[in-house]
């Protein structure tokens, strides 16, 4: 199995975001499967033609994000990642709430601005 990563240099994203948007797309969606051992970051930026830094910036937001986990020596694996994105998306959708409730917005108005930043985030990446 291969990552089948493609860069886009005229795309709208950093190439570290491209990097770091496919790879935490396939390994959402199961294509990627939990435990899949990834390439090292000089690997995988010499198959793309970018520097090692890109590569690495790009791995250091994924396992952020709890899409991979590094197991030092060993390598850098897909983990069970669903969880932990869920959690952390609970935890910025609570602060969300809060932040809109204290500033006296309506539950429309909420629901409306968090559709509004969504749009925004989704309109760009893609």
């Amino acid at each position: 199995m291969t990552l089948n990563i493609t860069i886009d240099p005229e795309g709208a994203g950093a190439p570290y975001e491209q990097v770091r948007a496919q790879i935490s797309e396939r390994a959402r969606s199961g294509e990627l499967p939990v435990g899949y051992r990834l390439p090292t970051v000089r690997g995988l930026a010499e198959e793309l033609g970018l520097a090692a830094n890109t590569v690495a910036k790009a791995y250091r937001a994924l396992e952020s994000d709890g899409v991979i986990e590094t197991r030092g020596r060993n390598g850098t694996f897909v983990a069970a990642a669903g969880d932990a994105a869920a959690r952390q998306a609970a935890a910025a959708a609570a602060t969300f709430a809060a932040e809109v409730r204290r500033l006296g917005l309506s539950h429309e108005a909420a629901l409306a601005a968090a559709r509004e930043g969504l749009r925004a985030a989704y309109d760009r990446t893609e």
